[in-house]
């Protein structure tokens, strides 16, 4: 910390972990009133849309699958439904079935990543997961049985738990024999127990008096809660196919940032993931994921961005429910992927990854190739309203000593668990008051 004559302080906090990615958080506080933040991404791009061009579209699944190592289905599951629409092929329902468990495996690891490892320590006073199995190792033990348990549906289905291998356009290149499938029931029916115990012990958790005025955006799908289909709606009624809706989403650069921000025409910020996905999809729940919600204390619309640790323990939930349907009603897909033929066009895939919506679209030549390429994931759509979140915290907090309104801006990014990239350290933190 430092302090000029003039009474001026700024707060710098280097590595700051339990986010993904790398990047550094500004606040400007001017007579006790917040006149600025600026949430900065500054690690290099790595351009995967570039990378697209030339290629053929068969490729993409295994291409952009690399973007990320914890959501690596999520651009998979988006990239096959994007070229799927480009060159008219529908897959039937047994591999529409395997890809929503394979999907189901990642909610369950990522999510069990996020809450026990990423977000719980901001709530218990623990700098780390380290400390936090100090004190509770039962607590970590849980959410590590069910990251394994996640990754152990991936390995399964996709061949691996990082960058499966079994994906491709069309479906998968082999499906997994019943008799493996079925041996994933009694890991997922001890993954169920351990996911309840999630949501009561986040509801437990002190959480600070927040609410936000959200534009809630996400996939909705009528009869079952939307993980890898559906048309795109909003808390203020939109409702639209995901080509409509990647017409509507503007992206802008801003110089403090290699990620783009995203709005909706119209300027209109935004927010997708489990917060928007519960608000407008909670009626499609599992009634044991319904009654743990109802339990843990929330209604049919969380606006708490704090409490969006019981929102993804209550998918936690629904997840491991979800795979257990789908596990006891296997049947292999025969053939295990449908005929892609080639055709010159555009399509646009929209799936929800753990963090929210990810849609590509592609544009592709008479011979599959990818001639032009768009990838938007939750992040740069959530960017303008996490910073929205900043500053509202970052007021209500102004009576805070500096270490601890740092400690509740870090928390308030990490309540929408950005993925910024593969990378395990996120904030600098800078608070400048004068």
């Amino acid at each position: 910390m430092t302090e000029d004559s003039g009474g001026r302080r700024t707060i710098a906090v280097e590595g700051i972990s339990r986010v993904e990615g790398e990047g550094s958080l500004r606040v400007d506080v001017r007579d006790g009133v917040v006149d600025g933040v600026a949430l900065t991404i500054f690690e290099p791009p790595r351009f995967f849309e570039a990378l697209l061009r030339g290629r053929q579209s068969t490729e993409s699944p295994d291409i952009t699958a690399r973007i990320c190592g914890i959501c690596p289905v999520a651009y998979q599951m988006s990239a096959c439904a994007a070229v799927e629409d480009a060159c008219g092929a529908t897959v039937g329902e047994p591999i529409s079935a395997l890809r929503r468990l394979l999907y189901c495996g990642e909610w369950i690891q990522s999510h069990a990543l996020h809450i026990y490892l990423l977000h719980a320590p901001d709530f218990l006073g623990c700098a780390d997961a380290i400390e936090l199995a100090a004190r509770d190792r039962a607590a970590v033990e849980r959410g590590l049985t069910l990251k394994r348990t996640g990754n152990q549906l991936m390995e399964t289905i996709g061949g691996r738990s990082i960058h499966p291998v079994n994906v491709k356009v069309g479906g998968f290149y082999r499906a997994p024999a019943r008799d493996r499938v079925a041996a994933l029931a009694e890991p997922l029916h001890l993954a169920l127990d351990a996911a309840l115990a999630t949501v009561e012990w986040v509801s437990g958790f002190d959480f600070p008096e927040v609410e936000g005025d959200y534009r809630f955006v996400a996939l909705r799908s009528p009869g079952r809660y939307p993980i890898e289909s559906g048309r795109i709606a909003s808390s203020d009624g939109l409702d639209v196919s995901p080509a409509e809706f990647a017409d509507l989403v503007i992206e802008e650069h801003v110089a403090r940032s290699t990620a783009l921000q995203a709005r909706i025409e119209g300027r209109l910020d935004y927010l997708t993931g489990p917060l928007a996905r519960y608000a407008l999809n909670a009626s499609e729940l599992p009634d044991i994921a319904r009654h743990a919600a109802t339990r843990a204390g929330l209604g049919a619309v969380c606006v708490n961005p704090f409490q969006s640790i019981i929102v993804r323990a209550v998918e936690l939930v629904f997840a491991c429910h979800e795979a257990l349907r789908l596990v006891e009603a296997y049947e292999p897909p025969e053939p295990a992927a449908v005929a892609v033929p080639p055709r010159a066009g555009v399509g646009t895939g929209a799936t929800e990854a753990p963090r929210g919506l990810l849609f590509h679209r592609y544009e592709l030549d008479q011979d599959g190739v990818i001639v032009a390429a768009r990838i938007v994931p939750p992040t740069s759509q959530n960017l303008i309203t996490i910073e929205s979140d900043l500053r509202r915290v970052a007021q209500d907090g102004l009576a805070l000593p500096d270490d601890e309104l740092t400690w509740r801006c870090e928390q308030a990014v990490r309540n929408h668990d950005p993925c910024i990239s593969c990378a395990t350290h996120f904030l600098d933190v800078t608070v400048v008051r004068r």
